[in-house]
């Protein structure tokens, strides 16, 4: 067995959710625990070892879409159909701010690294930064760029990466006040940037993912096979960026090698959910596990067979 193959093996399913599964994260560092957001408008913490739920947190009054973990763990931000930004305290269950502003449903909720400021990308073609340091509950800036919906976001020290539904991804540099737009020409579900920062990964719904060059936004790589024209699904990295992974709208997961963009084996990969994998997630610091949730109601949570 070579480094890159997946970790194949069920080894929890979680089962609480009434209907689809629309995310789920890791928390942060090594611990092994889980958030995950559904149609059912809840948000529940799992154990991802035992795969028991130790909490449900209850305010959404709309279905969940997005979740962003806090760099400590105290608290995360949910979004959904509620139009605003939902933030919690953990250890309460409670939310401590909900910051409303947006004009349409929130696909994409993402804190900056230390979680002072969080950004939200919504239906209505902005993203929204707001910053939770501040006693006013306005954004600090509103990114109106975008054409049509914003579907993915991610957030790191100076840049802000929005991918839409208009076909681009733009980055934002917040320190030097620069836009950068790549035109995919597709609907972009999903951006993942590679940790150096130099490369991107983007899922479009043409069942395409392609690798693009950060500094001059050509296409390092195409990655096809899996099925993805309608639902927002997300490819990842494995945890040492060697290999692209996706769970597709016929609940299978793929996986390529990175450099020559190949399939890995098994080709077709066996069926992980009985329909569309809606988020896929490599573990933070354990190279051996992954998360997937799905429209099927359940989340697994995949290792190597011991």
């Amino acid at each position: 067995m070579s480094t890159a193959s997946l970790p194949r093996h069920i080894h929890v399913e979680l089962q609480g959710h009434k209907g689809p599964v629309n995310v789920a994260r890791y928390a942060k560092g090594s611990a092994k625990y889980i958030l995950t957001g559904g149609q059912d408008r809840s948000v529940r913490l799992w154990n991802a070892s035992l795969g028991t739920e130790i909490k449900a947190f209850n305010a959404h009054g709309y279905e969940v879409l997005s979740i962003s973990v806090a760099h400590d763990n105290a608290k995360f931000a949910s979004s959904g159909g509620d139009r605003s930004v939902f933030i919690w305290d953990v250890a309460t269950g409670m939310t401590t701010r909900r910051l409303a502003g947006h004009m349409g449903k929130i696909h994409v909720v993402e804190f900056n690294e230390d979680a002072s400021v969080v950004a939200s990308g919504s239906f209505d073609s902005t993203v929204r930064l707001w910053d939770l340091r501040a006693q006013n509950r306005a954004p600090i800036q509103i990114l109106e760029e975008a054409r049509d919906a914003v579907q993915t976001l991610h957030v790191d020290s100076t840049t802000i990466i929005a991918g839409s539904v208009d076909g681009h991804v733009r980055t934002y540099d917040l320190r030097k006040g620069e836009l950068r737009s790549d035109y995919i020409g597709q609907p972009v579900t999903a951006v993942v940037p590679t940790q150096d920062s130099q490369t991107f990964l983007v899922t479009t719904l043409d069942s395409h993912i392609r690798l693009m060059d950060t500094t001059n936004g050509k296409m390092l790589n195409d990655f096809t096979g899996h099925s993805n024209s309608s639902y927002r699904c997300r490819a990842c990295f494995n945890h040492g960026e060697s290999t692209v992974v996706i769970g597709d709208e016929n609940g299978m997961v793929w996986a390529w090698d990175l450099l020559d963009a190949k399939l890995l084996q098994p080709n077709p990969p066996p069926k992980a959910h009985n329909k569309v994998i809606t988020w896929t997630e490599y573990h933070p610091s354990d190279a051996g596990e992954m998360i997937t949730s799905s429209a099927d109601g359940t989340c697994k949570v995949w290792r190597h067979p011991t």
